[in-house]
Order: structure tokens, then C-alpha cells, then sequence
């Protein structure tokens, strides 16, 4: 049985509809994060309607089917009304143009589509064919976001404050938020590792705000520049509810002190069978005091099986998985939410942090 058939299963055994259920007609805010196996889709649906997508997963047929099946037929949407690209990989911005095709597309934001090989490889030949389609998909609008660039949201009476922020890009940094003084995650500050020349080293963080609801999301960015967000200073501003586990949970990433200063409640890492939940970004997360249950896409079936949390907060656990997609929904007072993995029944919901 298909995700979609097990997500209108759990509808019906709910009591609720599986079209229209997000967004404005229950006034909470919505994310779905989608089994891109590996890459990165997080669909964001505000108490108002719209729609971000924060990355669209790799090129090909079934990543950018899945994302508008969750988009149309469980969110509800006609559009796609914001894209945010976090940098230039194939598994975040190779998914785009197909879906394009699929579903309308409004402003897209990135760092400027590159001419060559952005990961210090101009001598790549095969980067300008694959960034063809990206750059030539029909979208109403282009902009280069910039640290504190805030995505005009509408925010809908009766409903918590909405805001979405680029902290950060390029490896430069927003400051506005920024709290003086040194976070205890600094002290000691970890080592740096070798500095990262790819793309990922300049991807966009955002944050986005609910309330007193809290989310962040910095795609694939890398360990060293991870650590200048919160080290000497903090530019997130706050601790954070939920952590969308970097770079898939690679070693690479998920620097110490940037997750033990955001202080999450939840993480959720979008990995894949093979891919991500790395033995000391898992041991990181476990280790966190403020952590409440973390989630995975899907289960690592590696031989080091034994870096998982609990398979009822595992979306996937087959190697020929359904492509499952976990569901968070914030209360329209952005007090409380609830995390869900629709295909097999879980939900829990957690407070919002006092701050």
C-alpha cells in the first residue's frame, strides 16, 4: 500500500478529510517534511494559505511527484508560492524544474544561480547541463536572498505573529538577533575540521517563527561555519523547538555547540537508507538534555544500525520504502504541536519552550 493510500486510510480511521486540511482552514501552521530519499524537501503551509518550499530534492520524476502528491492531494495546494534553494546540489535544487511542470511556482530564492561548479571545480563540464533545467524553469520571480532577508508572509487574524528569516548565506550572518556574550556550548569550542570548498559551506539558514514556536533549518551547511552562528555570539536569537537535523545527519555537520545552544526539543533529519545519521552527529543528538524525541525519514540500514532512534519515530524503515512523509502541525496560538507520521499512526505533540 502507497503512503497516499495509507495517509486517506488514517484520514478516514481520524475523521479527517485529506484534501484542504492544512493551512487556513484550521489555522495552524503546517510543515511536511518529504521522503526525497537522501535530499531535502521541507513544505511549509501558513494558517493564511501559502506555501514554502525550502529545497526540492533531485532531478528526475520521483522526488518532484512526491513533493506535489504532499503539496496537492494532502495540503491542498494549487501552488508552490515561495522556493527557497539552499545551495547547489543536485539533491536540493534538482527536483525544481520538474515540479515546476507539475504545479505552479511563484518567487524563487537563492544565492544566484552559479555559471560553473560552485564546489571550487570550474573545470566541470557537466555542471552547466545540469543547472540548464533549474535556470530555465518557468517561475514568476528571481531573487538573491541575503542574511535578514524576512519572506513577506501573511499573517491571518486570530492566529500567533508569522515570520520566516534568512539568518544566514554565503557564510555571512544576520546579526539582528544576535545575543552578546558567550553560549555555554562554546566553552569548550570543539576543533574545527578541514575547511569545507563546496557549496554547502555557503547554504541558507532560516529561521522561521510561529509565535512562540521556533524552526530551523540550514540545509547542508558544514561544521566550521555552523559554529560561527553561535559561537561568540548567537545569531539565531533563541533556543528553537524543532532542528532540522544539517546535511542529513553527515558527520560533516551538526557542530556541538550550534545544537546544544538552539537547545532543540525535536530534531527531524530527512536522511536515507544509506545516507546521513552519522555515528557523532547521532551521538550528539543523544546527548542533548533538552530533546524530546527525534525523528528520522527513514531508518539507517547501514551495519552501524545500532545509530536509529525508536522505529515509531521512523517514517521509513524498509529499504523499498512507500516514501512516507512526517507532518508537523503547530496550534494557531503557536502553544503547543504535534508531530506525525500519518502512514502508521503516530502522533505526539509538544509544548512550545518558555524562553
Amino acid at each position: 500500500m502507497s503512503w497516499l493510500w495509507k495517509a486517506v486510510a488514517m484520514g478516514l480511521l481520524w475523521g479527517i478529510p485529506l484534501f484542504g486540511w492544512a493551512g487556513k482552514k484550521d489555522r495552524r501552521l503546517d510543515l511536511y517534511w518529504v521522503d526525497v530519499e537522501g535530499g531535502a524537501a521541507t513544505l511549509v503551509v501558513t494558517p493564511a494559505g501559502e506555501s514554502i518550499l525550502i529545497d526540492s530534492g533531485n532531478p528526475g520524476t520521483r522526488d518532484p511527484e512526491r513533493i506535489h502528491q504532499v503539496a496537492s492531494r494532502v495540503a491542498g495546494l494549487e501552488r508552490i508560492d515561495y522556493l527557497v534553494t539552499t545551495h547547489f546540489h543536485l539533491d536540493h535544487f534538482g527536483g525544481a524544474a520538474e515540479l515546476s511542470k507539475r504545479i505552479p511556482i511563484g518567487i524563487v530564492y537563492d544565492n544566484g544561480i552559479p555559471q560553473q561548479n560552485p564546489d571550487n571545480n570550474p573545470n566541470d563540464t557537466r555542471f552547466p547541463l545540469l543547472i540548464k533545467p533549474y535556470r530555465e524553469m518557468s517561475v514568476e520571480e528571481r531573487r538573491i536572498i541575503d542574511p535578514g532577508t524576512v519572506i513577506p508572509l501573511d499573517s491571518r487574524p486570530g492566529t500567533a505573529p508569522l515570520k520566516l528569516t534568512c539568518v544566514a548565506t554565503r557564510q555571512e550572518l544576520n546579526r539582528a538577533q544576535a545575543r552578546p556574550g558567550l553560549p555555554a556550548g562554546c566553552d569548550p569550542l570543539p576543533s574545527p575540521k578541514a575547511k569545507d570548498l563546496s557549496d554547502n559551506a555557503n547554504s541558507v539558514v532560516m529561521l522561521l517563527e510561529f509565535g512562540g514556536f521556533r524552526f530551523f533549518d540550514a540545509g547542508d551547511l558544514t561544521w566550521n561555519v555552523e559554529s560561527t552562528l553561535v559561537c561568540p555570539q548567537n545569531v539565531v536569537g533563541s533556543t528553537v523547538d524543532v532542528y532540522q537535523v544539517t546535511h542529513h545527519g553527515l558527520d560533516q555537520s551538526n557542530h556541538p555547540s550550534l545544537i546544544q545552544t538552539l537547545a532543540p526539543t525535536v530534531t527531524i533529519m530527512n536522511n536515507g537508507v544509506t545516507k546521513g545519521c552519522g555515528p557523532e552527529t547521532f551521538a550528539t543528538l543523544s546527548s542533548l538534555d533538552s530533546a524530546q524525541a527525534h525523528y528520522q525519514v527513514h531508518k539507517n540500514l547501514r551495519e552501524d544500525r545500532e545509530n536509529n532512534t525508536a522505529d515509531e519515530y521512523i517514517a521509513n524503515q524498509d529499504r523499498n520504502c512507500s516514501g512516507n512523509f512526517i507532518k508537523l502541525s503547530v496550534r494557531p496560538d503557536g502553544k503547543d504541536f504535534t508531530v506525525s507520521i500519518p502512514a502508521h499512526g503516530h502522533q505526539r505533540t509538544f509544548s512550545t519552550q518558555d524562553r
